[in-house]
């Protein structure tokens, strides 16, 4: 995926101006009438433009441009060029729900420069204690010995909050790792999100957004163990030791249907990562990306009400569809915001921005 590699040189003036000029919006899509979908009871934020604090669906289709799909059923989404930072479409991205496991991807990017993958690390008792009930699980054991790479394959391919809470732990405690995710979550802009738990499980005041979800596999997305990582669709995982012979290893598969095409979900092409969700608080959650023909998007899904199986990869997969070929034929209806320090390092120069030094993506 060379473009999911390259560095994306953005003119941060446009970006910064989106923030809060965005063109005035004309008329959105309304909903169908007669909807009974939930909705927003309260103002939404206007973080990337005041057409994604409106309810309901935002989109400008310009000449040749395709329709959205129809029926979507997902309570939040949000369709975005992960390179420029141009939303697409959206319909309520700001809403603040409950992220599941996709929280996993700010637990990552916050955690993943801190641990050295070849580190080794013994896992204790009080390390797995912490783990919420009915979590999903990859196999990690106390009294037995994990690289870090293992247990990150855990988070990423099997979302294991039991992986989580070790390297939790390794990063200086849960409650210090919530701490470092709220910072890093302020940081990027994603201010709709409230840390509770570091593995995504459903916890009082925990909320993040599509929206949030978003920045975070974009920021995530330029690291390259985080790329690496969320495009492994099978690992082996370390075992047991039984008694008298070599410790055995077992298979472990992302639970990203979309990468793997498992459960009669059609793999999607192009598709790079990066992760779902879910808990009956949540329901299905899911952020994606994808290239094609040299384009990258990211999509955003959260807790769709159709019946259909795997509702929450179709409903992706077919917004991605949707962004792949309405790019170009759309005006934005609103942009990711770069983090507060690209911000803070620009300098504006005789009403010119010029660029700081690290003020650029590699997406």
């Amino acid at each position: 995926m060379p473009a999911l590699r390259k560095t994306v040189m953005t003119v941060l003036s446009a970006a910064l101006l989106s923030v809060c000029v965005l063109s005035p919006a004309t008329a959105a899509d309304k909903d169908k009438p007669g909807d009974k979908q939930p909705k927003p009871t309260g103002p939404m934020s206007t973080v990337g433009g005041k057409r994604l604090g409106e309810i309901g669906t935002q989109v400008e289709l310009g000449p040749g441009a395709p329709v959205l799909p129809k029926d979507l059923t997902a309570r939040s989404w949000i369709v975005a060029d992960a390179e420029n930072g141009e939303v697409l479409a959206s319909h309520n991205s700001h809403w603040r729900l409950p992220p599941a496991s996709t929280l996993k991807m700010l637990f990552a990017d916050t955690v993943l420069p801190a641990l050295q993958p070849t580190t080794t690390h013994l896992v204790t008792e009080d390390e797995l204690a912490g783990v919420g009930e009915g979590s999903s699980l990859v196999g990690v054991k106390e009294d037995y010995t994990y690289t870090v790479h293992d247990l990150w394959l855990g988070v990423f391919l099997q979302s294991g909050n039991d992986a989580v809470h070790v390297l939790s732990s390794m990063y200086g405690g849960v409650d210090a790792t919530v701490a470092a995710m709220q910072r890093h979550a302020d940081e990027l802009q994603a201010l709709d999100t409230r840390v509770v738990s570091p593995d995504g499980y459903d916890s009082p005041k925990q909320v993040s957004s599509a929206y949030d979800l978003t920045l975070f596999a974009r920021s995530g997305m330029q690291k390259a163990d985080f790329r690496e990582y969320a495009a492994t669709a099978t690992a082996q995982f370390p075992g047991e030791k039984k008694k008298g012979k070599k410790r055995q290893s077992f298979g472990i598969q992302n639970t990203n249907r979309l990468l793997t095409g498992a459960d009669s979900v059609e793999q999607y092409q192009g598709i790079a990562g990066v992760k779902n969700g879910y808990t009956t608080h949540s329901g299905n959650t899911f952020t994606g990306i994808a290239e094609r023909d040299g384009r990258v998007l990211l999509v955003t899904v959260m807790n769709p009400s159709s019946d259909v199986s795997h509702a929450v990869y179709k409903e992706a997969a077919s917004l991605l569809d949707w962004g792949f070929a309405a790019s170009g034929k759309v005006t934005p209806v609103g942009t990711l915001v770069p983090p507060k320090s690209a911000v803070t390092e620009a300098r504006v120069v005789q009403g010119g921005v010029v660029l700081g030094e690290h003020a650029r993506y590699a997406v």
